[in-house]
């Protein structure tokens, strides 16, 4: 009975051995597997697990540069940017983000507006999306929102940059202005995402936004779990944007908007013909951009936006209207290169001129006679054009229309600018799906039809014509990308420009010429014209202009160059609705040489940008 008894002893020690057996495997696993979990995580991800802890403990900003300056044809300041402070709350660092603007509301107020406004941002943007909730800080509020930085989490102040403006009523569309970013891309400059980020939206600030931002910089950061910055591990500072001077001159530019200030709509460019360089441009109404340096409510902008005649709009760049007779040399120079007709051949004008049982009427309805090319652009003859225009053809004549600059944009570094248009039986069918017809030849002939030009490219034209040279239109120095090439021969004949030119004098100095109001009083001096009245609506010749509504009135145009020895300036005008080319636009060039040659830009040396920008900022 003892030794049965006795065995029970031995049989619970098995048991437990068992146990202990089996719960010294499980831990022995679960170490294994903590072993091999933290191998996992300390060894093999170090690198991503390393990343995200970075991540939660440095802090990466970047940080924005100063947009490049702006400076006139002599040095002066258009455009600059003025640094203040701003502060600017990350809502993902700011926990209770009411609680954050209500203890910052006690340091520096914020109106219900801006209060509501920034709420809104948070709401809609990214929790890392940073958002400014005070501008232009005093160093008062500046001091104490630092101070205070312990109980403003997500809140920190940095520099940032507001555009000015000088001269900005008379250069503002030429400047252009900046304004915020309306959409982003996912390979956009991370300079476009910082609160506050403008970019360029007219003139120059458009056309060259990229020279003018800049680069971005990079301060990292060490931070404690509150957002707070514990230390400044590095920095890259930002570069600033590349600076630009412009070619035109602000006391001619002021002189040119003054004259065309008297005309509803009109605009005007004056080009010096040796350089390329554009020294005046404008067109009214004028636009002060300075009332866009800074954001302005979506009510003042429908305001500016929506105001009579469209001031944000420029005429002498994105004005696209029917050359009309100006353009009557175009058709000249391409007859004479085919040879379909001589210098002297003449065409008799009888007041009109039939194709296919349609008659097309010259301005003269009793008709000029017999008319030689001379005579013709002297007294700016349509029955001769349309007879040219019939032999040489459109495809001739878009040619030479090109080839003098016509139909493109040039590479100015000012944005948007519109091309205007030389048709021809290629564009129709692709436009309209319908073939070319020979009596929109002879409108094409005369500058009319679908013909269009801004006052820009007529007074590339003219430029042209007068040097017989490829010259392109010069802004800003340095020239904008693309606008580099040097001018070369047009493939004309000398001859055939000197006869259009001389018949240009003819416009201006021989009886009988249309554009003899533009001639000048000093004989040192002359002009070389052509005028040009492009008809707006079909109504009859015999009704006068001024008993038509103003916006049924023909356009008045004139085209012209003045000279001494050489060819100096070329100036296109034109006056929308003013009527007669001869008799309106004809003295406001005549006027608008006058001032170009009182102030002369070619005759003062030209301001050197590269000497002005070599300042970075951090």
């Amino acid at each position: 009975m003892f030794e049965a008894g006795g065995g029970a002893p031995h049989a619970g020690r098995g048991v437990f051995t068992r146990r202990a057996a089996v719960v010294g495997l499980v831990q022995i696993a679960g170490l294994g597997l903590l072993a091999s979990r933290l191998y996992q995580l300390q060894v093999v991800d170090q690198n991503r697990y390393g990343q995200l802890a970075d991540a939660n403990r440095i802090s990466r900003l970047t940080l924005a540069p100063l947009r490049g300056r702006i400076f006139d044809r002599y040095g002066g300041m258009l455009a600059d940017t003025e640094e203040f402070y701003q502060a600017v709350l990350t809502p993902s660092l700011a926990g209770d983000v009411a609680r954050v603007l209500n203890i910052l509301e006690q340091i520096r107020p914020i109106a219900l507006e801006d209060r509501e406004r920034i709420e809104l941002a948070i709401k809609t943007q990214p929790p890392n999306t940073p958002t400014i909730v005070g501008s232009a800080l005093s160093w008062k509020e500046l001091s104490a929102i630092n101070l205070n930085a312990p109980i403003l989490p997500g809140v920190h102040t940095e520099i940032s940059g507001r555009r000015s403006y000088h001269h900005g009523d008379t250069m503002g569309r030429i400047l252009g202005y900046v304004g915020s970013v309306e959409r982003f891309a996912l390979d956009d400059d991370p300079i476009m995402r910082l609160p506050r980020a403008r970019i360029g939206k007219a003139g120059i600030e458009r056309g060259l936004d990229g020279h003018l931002r800049g680069s971005a910089g990079y301060a990292v950061r060490e931070v404690d779990a509150r957002g707070r910055i514990v230390r400044h591990l590095e920095q890259t500072d930002p570069k600033r944007g590349g600076d630009v001077a412009v070619t035109v001159d602000t006391d001619l530019q002021g002189r040119l908007l003054a004259r065309l200030s008297r005309y509803r709509r009109a605009a005007a460019v004056v080009m010096d013909i040796a350089t390329g360089d554009v020294v005046a441009m404008g067109s009214s109404p004028m636009f002060d951009v300075s009332r866009l340096a800074d954001p302005i409510s979506t009510k003042e902008w429908d305001k500016v936006r929506e105001a009579d005649d469209n001031p944000l709009v420029d005429r002498s760049i994105q004005g696209q209207y029917p050359p009309g007779s100006t353009f009557k040399m175009v058709t000249a120079l391409a007859a004479l290169e085919a040879g379909v007709i001589g210098r002297f051949d003449q065409v008799n004008c009888g007041g009109s001129y039939t194709l296919s049982k349609r008659k097309f009427r010259c301005w003269n309805r009793g008709g000029h006679g017999p008319c030689n090319l001379h005579r013709a652009l002297r007294e700016s003859c349509d029955v001769y054009f349309y007879e040219v225009a019939r032999r040489v053809g459109i495809t001739k004549i878009a040619e030479m229309a090109r080839k003098l600059g016509l139909g493109q944009e040039y590479a100015t570094g000012i944005s948007p600018m519109r091309a205007g248009l030389i048709p021809d039986p290629v564009w129709k069918r692709g436009r309209y799906g319908k073939g070319w017809f020979g009596g929109e030849t002879l409108l094409a002939g005369i500058g009319q039809g679908y013909v269009l030009a801004s006052p820009l490219q007529l007074a590339v034209m003219t430029a042209r014509i007068a040097s017989g040279l490829s010259l392109t239109p010069t802004v800003v120095r340095p020239r904008a990308p693309g606008n580099d090439e040097t001018p070369v021969g047009l493939d004309i004949k000398s001859a055939h420009l000197k006869a259009v030119q001389r018949a240009m004098w003819a416009v201006v100095n021989e009886a009988g010429g249309t554009g003899k109001n533009a001639k000048l009083n000093d004989a040192r001096l002359k002009i070389y014209g052509k005028t040009g009245t492009s008809q707006v609506a079909r109504i009859s010749s015999r009704v006068s202009q001024y008993n038509l509504r103003w916006n049924l009135r023909d356009h008045a145009l004139f085209v012209g160059y003045v000279a001494d020895a050489l060819p100096r300036y070329a100036i296109a005008a034109i006056v929308e609705h003013g009527g007669s080319g001869g008799k309106v636009a004809a003295p406001l060039v005549r006027a608008i040489v006058e001032d170009t040659i009182a102030v002369d830009p070619a005759a003062r040396p030209v301001f050197d940008v590269n000497a002005r920008s070599s300042g970075q900022r951090g």
